[in-house]
């Protein structure tokens, strides 16, 4: 990822030089007055900006694949709303108080990736990573995520994201169907899990063993296409997902 460090205050840029070096690649902005600190704190790696920090905003937005802002949460809030369009294509954006106390993604937390970077930051700053997700919050799994860290990908509408991650958090009973790729995504699934598979989840080895009529949605991950009339069954409330051939 193409990561942006933006602070705003002389304390704070200290705190974005350990973030920078935290995220490997990362660019540290910085106000134009504060260019000699900002240097001292990310050598090689800063830039001073003329005018105000809302004026960057746009160009960092598409710039960059994430944005770590040292600056407060409600101004943050203010600088990116003009800016966004959904979260298949908006950037990560995380918050760090100045004090490097918290650490709060903001926007696109699964798909963008901001949820995980919280949780790399707040380990290395010594810091709290306040996720506020349903799945995270809950420890429970988190659809859009299913075997991310492993490289899958996965098939689905805007909707059937929608639909199959509101039956995971309100506990309705999601069938789980695992025909290929490795079996130990759950302990570093978003962030890693210590406790055990949600108690609504039932696992399957073969989708033509799923009583289909019985679940909310279906969690399919194969390498096979989905056999037609099962799709027709299926549609509106499953997600697929294609392991790697190593992964």
């Amino acid at each position: 990822m193409k990561i942006a460090v933006v602070s705003i205050t002389k304390h704070g840029i200290a705190l974005a030089g350990r973030v920078v070096a935290a995220l490997p690649g990362a660019r540290l902005f910085a106000p134009e007055k504060f260019q000699a600190e900002a240097e001292t704190a990310a050598p090689g790696a800063a830039h001073a900006y003329q005018g105000k920090v809302g004026d960057q905003v746009p160009a960092l937005f598409a710039a960059f694949d994430g944005i770590v802002c040292i600056v407060s949460l409600g101004a943050v809030v203010r600088l990116i709303a003009p800016h966004l369009k959904n979260k298949e294509t908006d950037p990560a954006v995380v918050v760090i108080d100045e004090a490097g106390k918290f650490v709060i993604p903001v926007l696109s937390g699964h798909l963008g990736g901001a949820n995980q970077m919280a949780g790399h930051l707040a380990s290395v700053l010594g810091a709290q990573a306040v996720l506020t997700t349903a799945s995270d919050a809950r420890e429970t799994l988190a659809v859009d995520l299913l075997g991310r860290e492993l490289g899958w990908t996965f098939e689905a509408t805007h909707d059937e994201i929608v639909r199959c991650s509101a039956a995971m958090v309100n506990d309705e009973a999601v069938a789980l169907v695992q025909e290929a790729g490795s079996p130990d995504w759950w302990a570093r699934h978003a962030n890693g899990r210590s406790g055990p598979l949600p108690g609504n989840l039932t696992r399957f080895a073969r989708l033509e063993e799923v009583p289909l009529d019985r679940f909310a949605a279906v969690l399919w991950i194969s390498q096979r296409e989905l056999p037609a009339g099962i799709a027709a069954q299926l549609a509106g409330r499953r997600v697929v997902y294609r392991p790697g051939n190593n992964a």
